[in-house]
């Protein structure tokens, strides 16, 4: 059986390690030890592209490259998960496990997954649903992925899945002009969308316009559609995936982008930590984004 190789435009894209920097590991450090094809090109095998996937993980915990290069496979693995469950675990609100949600991902039952949810949806409502069942969810399958216990392509299903279903839930709200007009998106290399879609289900059920951009959308576009749509919020949301470091450069980047009569909120599981900002609101949590609105009311009536 052939072990599979990847160039290395695909590990730059797989693993978030820019070309650049694969190069001067393997200079500096002797890893990776990648192969050549025909034509003198990179070649890199499986298992290399792997561990460079779990040394980018772990440096956006804080840990330095070097140290991790020379640290053993198994050891690693070990350093892999992010943070201790019981320190963070999200209640579902109603009190129901999750479990069987999590075992149809497993068993790769998409048709299982997608019924148990619309029974869920049609059970709590759209706000409960969000709230009780999508949120903590999203949040235990991050935890799953974090701890090998989830493959990536099954977190995907996952996310396609129930972006599918958030997608038709808001669509079959009433429209119509409103206010605020909440533009929500996120910055470049943020892929991740759920948080956002949960923000603009929970907006839209409380009477505000949500204009969705989608991800990755590049600062002074975000800028531009702000001023085009004239928005009244930019909601941004930053996943605990993405390095929580580069954060607070890239809101006051933002923000100075941004007209002073446009607010910026971020939201999101990576800002947890994240310490206060003059001219940004830091959204915990869904409960606290409908405090916030109900806030911008009281101020703008």
């Amino acid at each position: 059986m052939n072990t599979p190789s990847f160039n290395i435009a695909a590990v730059e894209r797989d693993t978030g390690l820019s070309k650049d920097v694969l190069r001067m590991w393997e200079r500096r450090y002797g890893f990776p030890v990648p192969e050549r094809d025909l034509n003198g090109e990179r070649l890199y095998p499986a298992d290399q592209v792997d561990r460079l996937r779990l040394i980018k993980r772990l440096m956006d915990q804080g840990h330095r490259p070097g140290k991790l290069i020379a640290t053993p496979a198994e050891e690693l693995t070990a350093l892999a998960p992010r943070r201790a469950r019981a320190s963070e675990s999200i209640p579902t609100g109603e009190g129901e496990d999750l479990t069987d949600l999590l075992a149809l991902i497993k068993q790769h039952d998409a048709a299982g997954y997608q019924q148990a949810m619309q029974q869920r949806l049609a059970r709590q409502g759209l706000q409960r649903f969000v709230q009780d069942t999508v949120s903590p969810l999203t949040h235990q399958v991050g935890e799953a992925w974090e701890d090998g216990s989830f493959e990536v392509f099954e977190e995907h299903l996952f996310t396609e899945l129930t972006k599918r279903l958030l997608r038709q839930a808001i669509a079959a709200l009433s429209g119509g002009p409103r206010r605020p007009r909440v533009l929500l998106t996120s910055v470049p290399d943020e892929t991740h969308i759920l948080g956002l879609l949960m923000a603009e289900a929970m907006f839209a059920l409380e009477g505000a316009e949500c204009i969705p951009l989608g991800t990755q959308m590049p600062l002074l576009e975000i800028g531009r559609a702000a001023e085009a749509h004239r928005a009244d919020i930019v909601a941004l949301s930053f996943s605990t995936a993405f390095p929580q470091r580069q954060i607070p450069a890239l809101l006051q980047q933002l923000r100075i982008v941004l007209p002073d009569g446009i607010e910026l909120w971020c939201g999101g599981g990576g800002i947890a930590r994240l310490a206060a900002q003059d001219g940004i609101r830091l959204i915990p949590s869904l409960d606290r984004a409908i405090d916030e609105l109900n806030e911008w009311r009281t101020t703008h009536a």
